[in-house]
């Protein structure tokens, strides 16, 4: 390690230092990761590494400004409802030819994550792929892997597939490499998705787990026990009162869900109603809270609620299941902090942690990705949730799936004809991606398919600052020669066996530095290692950088290690170890299969 450290100048020792640090805080996920990534360029210009100038570059780089009008280009594929409409066409495939179905679905998922961004795809199909489930009589845990794995071979194997593929195109052209297009690592994804789609419909459908999620949050819960019906008598001290200020609401914490007055129903009313006597309320409550109302005065009149087949249902209202996503501005909050009720016009009934199920002091609880909340949402603000989720940086998923987007199909036909006439302009190089995504999302806004505020919501901000960051970190890497010196330190211990090792040792680094952190900052740490290592090599850069695209991509292992499995996580309740358990195998026969067929393809053996 002496020989190692005399190598290297005193800002490539803090720049080591800062990756360090970053890997440890992207593990650990004690700060979000759009944080990390801009805490990084800060401690990279403040100790002087780079200049300011340098590390604002990663906004500016073509990759980032790239991938924000991409993210624009598939949320308007999306709006079309174009997609809803084809995963319901499959279901009958499930009901009859389970195998046949999932076989089909990986490929249709597959096809449209290479050329739509796939976190939003996974989101839209997470309740129509457990709606097939159901009504097809399958087991949604034996489907919803499936899925996000299939989106991820999908992303592969194109340039815009994925934002790490375009990032990884971004550094190399900062450092003046030219050969990286639309399909340079189509032909290597491509095997490698064939592996995966084979591997997944014969040995992992075996190894998922069975009988997890048909069971659903809504059906576990004993709502007899927290429903409960309560009339104002004309002494309550809550007459007069708005709801907020209602003692029911301050001292007992109960959620009023309706208010019967004389004839009329009101379903979930706002918090500054006016409370009148003789009102009947419906109110949400721990049983122990009734009795200590009970026993505090006699001016309520209190009695059980027999609920009927709809639950909490009434004509205004529908339960819902809301999964948080790994983007969330809810991940890390409670519901209180929210204001959840006023903001998402929502009572929480429960929340499903992993496997435990909370249905006390709702407000108060930290909710994490993955976390699924139960509620009761008035039936016209459906809608909006789903338009909430439409967005790139959606803060939950929905699993119930009773609101689809109606298809429209002049839209449809627009945005995939922008669509591929960008993406074979490109392949031609008679464009490039970048022009073509702006005058693509320019176009539909002109012709009023997507409206400004459309764009503004479709860009996931998080990952274009995580760009932004990461791009700086691989300029300081490269500025400093850290990358010349780790690369020659690994030529040093694999040239002596050929450079399929040398492939072999990108590939597995890469990859188990994806399964802890983002895919994104794996790619920016290693892409200029992979150049560093093709000029020590005196060879073309190019198959360097596709190991680390296929390799930041191709994450199965853990649901931390790529967004997707994060969002199926929670929603096919799964554990830990079943991702491990399927993706351990399919990683080792990724790792294998690029390790020979990369240098074979490319001429490097």
């Amino acid at each position: 390690m002496l020989t190692f450290y005399s190598f290297m100048t005193t800002a490539a020792l803090i720049t080591l230092g800062i990756i360090i640090i970053a890997i440890v805080l992207f593990a650990t996920e004690a700060l979000p990761v759009d944080l990390v990534a801009i805490l990084i360029l800060i401690a990279l210009v403040l100790t002087g590494v780079l200049t300011p100038q340098e590390g604002i570059n990663g906004f500016s780089n073509k990759a980032t400004i790239t991938v924000a009008f991409m993210f624009v280009l598939s949320a308007a594929l999306l709006k079309t409802g174009a997609l809803q409409v084809l995963a319901h066409r499959l279901s009958k495939f499930f009901r009859y030819k389970f195998n046949v179905g999932m076989v089909l679905m990986m490929l249709m998922i597959a096809i449209i994550s290479a050329f739509v961004n796939n976190t939003p795809v996974v989101a839209m199909f997470i309740p129509v792929v457990i709606q097939i489930a159901h009504t097809s009589g399958q087991d949604p845990a034996k489907m919803l892997i499936p899925l996000s794995f299939a989106s991820i071979f999908g992303g592969m194997c194109t340039l815009i597939g994925t934002s790490t593929n375009i990032l990884v195109s971004g550094i190399a052209e900062e450092n003046g490499i030219e050969g990286l297009n639309m399909f340079s690592m189509t032909p290597v994804a491509v095997i490698l998705m064939v592996i995966g789609v084979i591997y997944m419909s014969i040995i992992g459908i075996k190894l998922l787990p069975k009988n997890l999620a048909s069971k659903t949050l809504r059906k576990s819960i004993d709502f007899n026990q927290y429903i409960t019906e309560i009339e104002l008598l004309e002494n309550s001290n809550s007459v007069d009162k708005q709801i907020m200020d209602s003692e029911l609401v301050t001292e007992f914490n109960m959620d009023i869900i309706e208010i019967k007055r004389r004839d009329e129903a009101l379903s979930m009313p706002q918090g500054d109603f006016i409370l009148k006597a003789n009102d009947v309320l419906k109110v949400k409550c721990h049983p122990e809270k009734i009795k200590s109302l009970k026993d505090k005065a006699k001016s309520f009149a209190v009695s059980p609620l027999k609920i009927g087949e709809d639950d909490l249902m009434g004509k205004n209202a529908a339960l819902v299941e809301m999964v948080i996503t790994s983007s969330s501005e809810i991940h890390g909050k409670t519901l209180g902090e929210l204001d959840f009720r006023r903001r998402y016009r929502a009572i929480p009934i429960a929340i499903k942690h992993r496997r435990d199920i909370m249905q006390n002091d709702l407000y108060n609880v930290r909710l994490s990705a993955g976390d699924v909340i139960l509620a009761e949402v008035k039936s016209h603000y459906i809608k909006e949730l789903k338009k909430k989720e439409s967005e790139q940086d959606a803060p939950f998923v929905i699993l119930s799936a009773d609101y689809l987007t109606d298809f429209n199909k002049k839209q449809f036909i627009m945005v995939t004809a922008l669509i591929f006439t960008m993406v074979g302009l490109a392949a031609f190089n008679v464009i490039d991606i970048l022009t073509g995504s702006i005058s693509a999302v320019t176009f539909l806004v002109l012709t009023k398919v997507l409206r400004m505020k459309d764009v503004y919501r479709a860009i996931n901000w998080k990952i274009i600052f995580l760009l932004a960051g990461a791009l700086s970190l691989g300029l300081a890497i490269d500025k400093t020669d850290l990358d010349i010196i780790i690369a020659e330190l690994m030529l040093t211990q694999l040239s002596p066996y050929g450079i399929v090792a040398i492939i072999s040792g990108l590939y597995i680094t890469t990859s188990l530095l994806t399964e802890v952190m983002s895919n994104n900052a794996s790619a920016a740490l290693m892409a200029p290692i992979a150049i560093a290592t093709a000029t020590s090599l005196e060879t073309s850069a190019i198959p360097f950088l596709i190991t680390i695209m296929l390799a930041a991509s191709a994450t199965f292992m853990t649901p931390i290690g790529y967004q997707t499995n994060t969002m199926v996580y929670s929603a096919g309740q799964y554990r830990f170890k079943d991702f491990f358990r399927v993706g351990i195998i399919l990683n080792i026969c990724f790792w294998a299969t690029a390790s020979f067929f990369i240098p074979w393809y490319f001429d490097l053996i």
